[in-house]
Parts: structure tokens; sequence; C-alpha cells
């Protein structure tokens, strides 16, 4: 289960790449900043999450080194389900939790009958692209038996938000835990909408009557925007403070990449109010963390309603919507050193349990979740020649063929395959390239020691198997 939680954490980064550049345009292109309505498209990305997570989940879970068709499988696989849910119930989204479980889905079904031979009149439909036949067939069910499933959960979490108004601190408190925890099953949504559309009333100078905290504070109700404010505290200070947790967390050698996406994730958080990059980071690999977080999300909101601080905004809590919201506020200037009270708070209670607990955050992830990191030894390893080319051509004939091999990747010294059938391995023929070893981990994985000409006999064993 930890394997699979860290691999499923793994191919979350898929879609996560396009977020950061896709939300920095969407709010700065928004009509109250820069209004350029075409930059407005990059929020696209973000109403087609579900569909994003789904492909990207397949894509990592699928064993095999063409992802094409398992990123085409997880398509489907939402695809339906999220047509399946509006036929028998347009209310109802799953949101990411729908995305998760369609990729999963459709890297089992990929898994389990990619190889399937069927009698020869209907040959063309087996192999791998039997799998896309099934998943259309399995998640009609699926649909409707999250259908049935589904509105109970709505349904408990919309009259459980209704009753937190009269709760005062520990209703805001409550509501920003639930707001975060309940992000991996699609229905922070539901609360949210109650909360920031339907809460309260309030009457303009106009004679209009208002519902909601956000369009109560915008129309300059003074009793808005206590549940708003602890956002901006998770967005601005917090969501950026565990990305420099992460980054400095960082094995060495993969310390400018993590920097590079913890930057980005954490900007676009500052700028445009958006999370998921970051978060997506840690959601499954790490439940603890993730937690925590929800925790602190809901005390950030408790301390400003105790310390009277209401603010509230537009569109989410970014650092834009603080400046244009900081005249409608009480007290919004002490939002800023709260927030940093928080930052130093995320900061270190997420870079200590990362190293304390090993956690297998971006940046820390074993090169395999099959084997062991190299050791020092294998480190001064070195080829006594540079026929790198001939040697991988070698390779791939000594683990029986590019047909043997369903995927492959390496570490600092190793050549880490993923077989059909280990059996078949010749490892005193493969040692007699040059290669110091051969491990067999069990019937599908082998890994070959080379040492640190590793990624470069890797860049020639593709040309042979691609």
């Amino acid at each position: 289960m930890k394997r699979f939680m860290q691999t499923l954490g793994k191919s979350m980064l898929i879609p996560i790449v396009a977020m950061p550049i896709a939300g920095i345009l969407f709010r700065l292109s928004a009509s109250d900043l820069l209004d350029i309505p075409l930059f407005q498209a990059a929020g696209a990305i973000f109403n087609h999450m579900t569909v994003l997570i789904a492909i990207g989940v397949a894509m990592g879970l699928a064993k095999t080194k063409d992802k094409g068709i398992p990123a085409l499988t997880g398509f489907l696989a939402i695809t339906v389900l999220n047509e399946g849910l509006a036929i028998m119930n347009p209310d109802l989204d799953m949101g990411v939790f729908g995305g998760v479980i369609s990729g999963i889905l459709a890297a089992i079904v990929y898994n389990r009958f990619k190889e399937t031979k069927l009698p020869n009149m209907f040959a063309f439909f087996g192999g791998e692209k039997l799998p896309i036949t099934i998943i259309i067939l399995l998640m009609i069910p699926v649909a409707g038996l999250f259908s049935m499933i589904w509105p109970y959960a709505q349904q408990g979490i919309d009259l459980f938000a209704q009753s937190l108004v009269g709760l005062g601190a520990l209703g805001v408190f409550i509501f920003g835990f639930l707001n975060r925890f309940l992000l991996p099953f699609g229905l922070h949504h539901v609360i949210n909408t109650y909360i920031y559309f339907g809460l309260g009333s309030y009457e303009t100078s106009t004679g209009e009557v208002v519902t909601g905290e956000i369009t109560r504070f915008l129309n300059g109700d003074a009793s808005a925007g206590y549940f708003l404010g602890g956002f901006f505290v998770v967005m601005i200070f917090g969501v950026p403070a565990i990305a420099f947790a992460i980054a400095r967390a960082a094995k060495k050698e993969k310390l400018a990449e993590t920097k590079a996406l913890m930057s980005s994730g954490g900007l676009t958080s500052i700028i445009a109010g958006i999370t998921e990059p970051i978060e997506f980071t840690f959601i499954f690999t790490s439940p603890l963390l993730y937690f925590i977080h929800s925790v602190y999300t809901g005390l950030a909101a408790a301390t400003l309603y105790l310390l009277n601080i209401r603010i509230g905004f537009s569109w989410g809590g970014s650092v834009l919507d603080y400046m244009l919201n900081l005249g409608l506020s009480n007290n919004g200037l002490l939002l800023i050193p709260v927030g940093l009270a928080f930052a130093v708070l995320y900061y270190f209670t997420f870079y200590y349990l990362i190293l304390k607990r090993n956690i297998k955050v971006v940046g820390r992830e074993d090169d395999a979740t099959f084997a062991e990191q190299a050791t020092e030894n294998e480190q001064n390893l070195r080829l006594s020649h540079n026929k790198l080319d001939y040697m991988a051509k070698k390779i791939v004939d000594y683990v029986g063929g590019k047909e043997n091999v369903t995927d492959y990747e390496n570490c600092m010294t190793r050549l880490r395959l993923v077989l059909k059938d280990t059996s078949i391995v010749d490892e005193e023929k493969i040692k007699q390239t040059g290669a110091h070893g051969v491990v067999k981990i069990d019937q599908h994985h082998v890994q070959i020691i080379i040492g640190p000409e590793a990624g470069s006999v890797l860049a020639e064993f593709k040309k042979y198997v691609d």
C-alpha cells in the first residue's frame, strides 16, 4: 500500500505541471486586473482538472513504457463517469475523487487486459486496444453506483455546514478544516457553496437582498468575512511555507528540480490563490501532512475570528484579492503578522516531519519504488570502456529483447527495468558487457548496476526498446 500511494502521488505530478502557469495567467488577466479576455482561456485547465488527474493517474500506474493507450483509457473512464453522473443526477460532482477513481480503474483494466488475445474475427479489438472497450463497459455501472452513494455524502455535508454558523470560532475552525480535508473527495465544494453563496442575508443600500459570505462582504455587510479570512493566511503564507519546507528537505541530486516545482507552485498560491500545485504533491503521499494542513487551515481561520480580523475576497485568497479588499476589512493589516507566524509554524512542522519520518514527498522519492538507493560503493564504480551504445544493445538482448521490457528508468548508478519475465535474463552475459552486477528483485523487476554512467547507458538503451 505504501508503494502504491507513493506511485499514486508521483502520478499526480503529471497534471500539476500545467497548473502554476495556468493559475497565474488566469488571475492576472481577470477583469479586475489586466482585463485580457483571451488569456482567460488558461482557466480551462482548472475546469478540466478531474480529467487531467484521471489521465495522469492512469499513465502513472500503467505498467508499460508507452503511455498513450493508458492515457486514452483514463480519459474514457472519467468521461463516462461524469456523463453517467450527469444523466442520473446533474447536481452531483465527485471532483478530484472522481478523477482519482477513474485513473486507478483505468490502470487496473489496462494492466489486466493489455495482452489479452481475442478470436481472429475480433483480433483488431484485442491486445492493448481491449482496455478501451472494457473501461467503457466498466464505468457505466460505476457511475450508476456512485450516483446512488454520492448524494448522501453531499447532503450530509450541506446540512452540517448550515449548523456551523452559531458555533463562533469553533464553527469557523471546522469550516476551514473541512474545506481542505474534503478536497480529495470532491466534497469541499458542497460546504463552500453554502458558506460562500447561501450563508446569511444582507440588504444593500439599493434595497437588494444578497446572501453568502462573499456577496455580503463585497456589498459592505460588517458581519461577513469571518469564514473567508483564513484562506489568505494559508494561500499567501502557509502553502508557500510548505513549498519551502519540501524544497529544503529534498535530496541533493533532486534539489534543483524540486526547487523549480516548489517555487512555481508557491508563487501560484500567492498570486492566483490556487493551492493544488503544492497540495497535490503530498495529498496522497502523506495523509498525515495533509491532515495537519487541514488542521492549520481551520486554526488560521479561528485565530482571525478571535482577533476580530475580518476580510473577504471576490475570487480567492490571493495577495491580489487581499490588496483589493483591504479597504473593506476590519483589522486587515493584522493578518500579515498572523500569516508570518503561521508560515513559521507550517515550515518547521512540515520540514521536521518530512525528515523525521522520511516522508517520500517530491525530491525525496526513491529512485524506484521496488528497490533500495544506490550504495556509496556503487557511486565509485567506473566502466572499463566507453562503448555505451554497444553495451545498451547487448543488455536489451540479454534481458529478453525489447518485447520483454515494459518499463525502464535509472537512478544514479543503476538501470531499473520492469520486465514481463525476469527468469529469462542472462546475468552472466550482462556482466560481460561491463555491468558490475545484476539484481533480480522479483519476477518483474531487475536492476543492472552500472555506476555513474547509468544515465548515459539508459539514453542508449531507449533507442533499442522504443
